[in-house]
């Protein structure tokens, strides 16, 4: 179990990491197309379809969720955070507001899930010494209806019970909290105490030293391990968006549509203006015609330049507005040994890999050699490069407090 968590541990967002140009051409060139016809499309990755309330925990070391976890949000929430806590962890009562926060915003699409990990240590080496007692008061808390009231309350007063010594912070627990969540004072008393919940958060810490837990708070959200990363309440809501974007997705290869011998033109609308974008369907066939088929289902409607480096790239085309965003297919690049990144205004596609053309675009606001081989050239901007020149400078991959992306409105499409 341990190795099996470490192991996936390692993986942590790497779908988050931006795209690293290749050192190396890493697919052979394609040479253009004749316009008497087309490729079939063909992707290299389709993801399944979501399935909200389901077992996200399956092939994870973790207890599949059930009525007898703490949890806060509906059962059937789209998104579902489990966290792994500790009442005496700093950083466990800061998440507990960013929580809280997103709770609010996302009454209909999240689930919390709480669980406790208390950092007890052991008698040679302690780390939370009231960690263990913490958990106790929230147990025998919730056996009287109020968990998430002590739940509150505890991380709400850290400081203060934190810096108690175990005896003070007993009897603050069965002074003070009891009387201000007006709690059965003797039955919770006995239930503090209890070989039960002693047990339990004996058990608690035991288990995860078992399996190699590597600290608090550490989040599983739908599935995907969160340990280490930023906890504020931008970053967390960008992961939610981007899940939330599955709802969205295509779980198909869009068929080749593209007409033989036709030109395609795409207009952007911007809030600065139009930019309009020849398309090249002979070199770039399933880019092209990805492209086309994400405009027809809207895909591209209200979304931001959500990374705009001056000099570089001003990139566009996904709906979470994160840089996380995909439609849910995947297909490889495309490079023709007579179009190279030697120019502003070049139309092509992102990507975290050479079988990962999605739905990003960027257009170049300058040369980028180093691009060359690594990123498909579908086409190239004819009108408007004076408004892609107005967009604004922001990177969400660099830094997650920005103020909104400049818009793109809509896409439309002209055949001729």
């Amino acid at each position: 179990m341990r190795t099996s968590l470490l192991a996936a541990l390692a993986l942590l967002l790497a779908a988050c990491a931006a795209p690293t140009p290749p050192e190396n051409n890493i697919t052979a060139p394609l040479e253009p197309l004749p316009a008497s016809g087309y490729p079939a499309a063909a992707c290299t990755a389709v993801t399944s379809p979501p399935q909200p309330g389901g077992d996200y925990l399956a092939g994870l070391p973790f207890d599949s969720l059930s009525a007898a976890d703490w949890q806060r949000g509906p059962e059937d929430a789209f998104i579902t955070i489990l966290e792994y806590s500790d009442f005496e962890c700093i950083f466990c009562a800061q998440l507990s507001g960013v929580l809280d926060e997103l709770l609010a915003r996302y009454p209909d699409e999240l689930r919390v899930v709480y669980r406790h990990y208390p950092l007890t240590g052991t008698p040679e080496q302690p780390l939370h010494p009231k960690a263990a007692l913490a958990m106790q008061a929230a147990e025998a808390a919730g056996k009287q209806g109020k968990f998430w009231e002590m739940h509150d309350l505890l991380f709400a007063q850290q400081a203060s019970w934190s810096a108690l010594s175990q005896a003070e912070f007993n009897g603050w627990l069965l002074n003070e909290a009891a009387a201000e969540l007006e709690l059965d004072a003797n039955a919770f008393k006995e239930d503090l105490h209890s070989e039960e919940l002693s047990a339990a958060a004996q058990a608690a810490w035991d288990w995860g030293q078992e399996i190699g837990l590597p600290g608090t708070p550490f989040l599983v959200i739908n599935g995907q391990l969160y340990y280490g990363g930023p906890l504020d309440i931008l970053s967390l809501d960008n992961i939610i968006q981007a899940k939330l974007l599955a709802q969205r997705q295509f779980h198909f290869c869009p068929e080749m549509a593209l007409e033989p011998g036709a030109r395609y033109t795409a207009t952007l609308h911007t809030e600065h203006g139009q930019i309009v974008v020849e398309l090249l369907p002979e070199v770039a066939p399933m880019a092209v015609n990805s492209f086309l088929f994400l405009v027809e289902q809207g895909w591209y409607e209200n979304v931001t330049f959500h990374r705009v480096i001056p000099g570089f790239v001003a990139q566009s085309g996904d709906p979470s507005n994160t840089g996380y965003g995909d439609p849910g297919y995947f297909y490889a690049i495309e490079t023709s040994p007579n179009l190279s990144f030697d120019r502003a205004g070049l139309f092509a596609m992102a990507n975290s890999g050479p079988t990962a053309n999605g739905s990003q675009f960027f257009i170049t606001l300058g040369p980028a050699p180093h691009l060359n081989g690594g990123y498909t050239i579908f086409g190239e901007v004819i009108q408007g490069m004076d408004v892609v020149e107005q967009i604004q400078a922001r990177d969400v991959s660099q830094q997650a407090d920005l103020p909104p992306g400049d818009m793109l409105y809509r896409v439309s499409i002209e055949v001729h």
